[in-house]
């Protein structure tokens, strides 16, 4: 693969991780608006309020763009570089992957991560990327850029997770998204993926 094609890749995959990371904003806050101690359609008109707030901020984004494209010039870089920078460069330029060879590194991606959590129902990105510097994989990582990795392989990131008896919730996988993703999940050894760094 040419630097320009793995530049290209890296777009592409960075922009599937920004829209999925807009997404989940945008549907996190969506949600926010729902009141507990309300029932019936009074507990959702705060919902309804905020997608309606979506709907016209999109809308009046389209009128401005159709009013001044000039605007994409500035919009399309700004994406493109957030999009490079959300995923990590991957070690090896020179190698094509294909659908068999990705499917395969999710194997041993998940192999992996059921090993970290054992009989545990979740793991802090945090402890994963520290078993993973320990086996001398992922140098200079940040729990950002295993996370865009992770999600680069459609293995699901929770964004509050309680586990290893911290009392703040933060990001971490579940073993019971693993599990829908893996129909034979038991792992052998503890061996990091070499996909993983």
């Amino acid at each position: 693969m040419t630097r320009l094609q793995s530049l290209a890749r890296r777009v592409w995959d960075g922009s599937t991780v920004l829209a999925r990371r807009l997404a989940e904003a945008v549907s996190a806050w969506i949600r926010k608006g729902r009141r507990d101690d309300l029932s019936g359609v009074a507990a959702v008109l705060g919902c309804i309020f905020r997608v309606l707030l979506v709907l016209v901020g999109l809308w009046l984004l389209w009128r401005l763009v159709r009013a001044m494209p000039a605007l994409l010039w500035l919009i399309v870089p700004v994406w493109c570089w957030r999009a490079v920078r959300a995923v990590p460069p991957a070690d090896n330029v020179e190698s094509v992957p294909d659908e068999g060879a990705e499917a395969s590194a999710r194997d041993d991606v998940l192999v992996f991560l059921f090993d970290i959590l054992g009989d545990r129902s979740a793991v802090h990105l945090s402890e994963v990327l520290q078993h993973l510097q320990k086996q001398g994989r992922g140098e200079g990582w940040t729990v950002t850029d295993l996370r865009a990795r992770l999600e680069a392989l459609d293995i699901p990131v929770a964004a509050k997770v309680k586990a290893g008896g911290k009392s703040s919730p933060t990001r971490g996988v579940r073993k019971s998204a693993l599990l829908a993703l893996s129909p034979s999940p038991a792992p052998e050894a503890s061996t990091a993926p070499s996909t993983a760094a």
